[in-house]
């Protein structure tokens, strides 16, 4: 049976891949800013491309946090993709500006201390044991990354109660995270191939 997904549209993010890959991964997947579409999915997915600043612009813009925020609440899944997935953490630093975030998980994000940026391409990533998102996925396993910030206190995460997976440029940072309905990549699974596809077919098997 597929399950019904949002993918939120609030003027960011790669939204028709987004769709084709859940589509591919078995979902009947609707592109909408429509909040009560939003909220009664089976899956909602927050995608996200571009500034923090400017991706929690449009969601509040729209008013999607306290919808997001509920569903997380009520432990009904969300999947935050790429800055999706940034936006849910307390704040972005970029270019000097703190942004407020939505403060669904604990930490920041801040530029990553790499010699190159953005960090582009792709890239192995370490699961712990006992990750839904990775589970059955090879070691070396390859993502697809775009990104020039990041969430680099994994270990803080972690002790929070997350379920943490990392990925290295320059440093150790947040690659993915599961905590309770809350799921987020760093990474692009649209874009990521069979590995990306594999994740996305994971995580539709937590929707009731």
């Amino acid at each position: 049976m597929s399950r019904r997904v949002v993918v939120l549209d609030y003027g960011s993010g790669n939204l028709r891949s987004a769709e084709r890959a859940l589509e591919r991964a078995g979902a009947d997947v609707t592109v909408t800013a429509d909040l009560t579409a939003a909220a009664e999915a089976e899956g909602l997915v927050v995608p996200g491309v571009g500034a923090f600043a400017a991706c929690m612009a449009g969601i509040e813009e729209l008013g999607a946090g306290p919808v997001i925020a509920e569903r997380v609440a009520a432990g009904r899944p969300v999947l935050g993709i790429c800055v999706g997935m940034q936006v849910l953490f307390e704040h972005g630093d970029e270019h000097g500006v703190v942004t407020k975030g939505l403060g669904l998980l604990p930490g920041g994000v801040t530029k990553l201390p790499a010699p190159r940026l953005p960090h582009m391409g792709w890239n192995t990533v370490q699961a712990p044991a006992g990750s839904v998102l990775f589970a059955g996925l090879p070691a070396d396993a390859r993502f697809y990354f775009v990104h020039s910030y990041g969430v680099t206190e994994p270990a803080a995460l972690a002790a929070a109660g997350a379920t943490v997976t990392t990925a290295h440029h320059g440093t150790d940072f947040v690659a993915g995270v599961e905590r309770g309905a809350l799921s987020a990549a760093q990474f692009h699974p649209e874009k990521s191939a069979d590995t990306g596809a594999a994740l996305l077919r994971n995580w539709l098997g937590t929707l009731e």
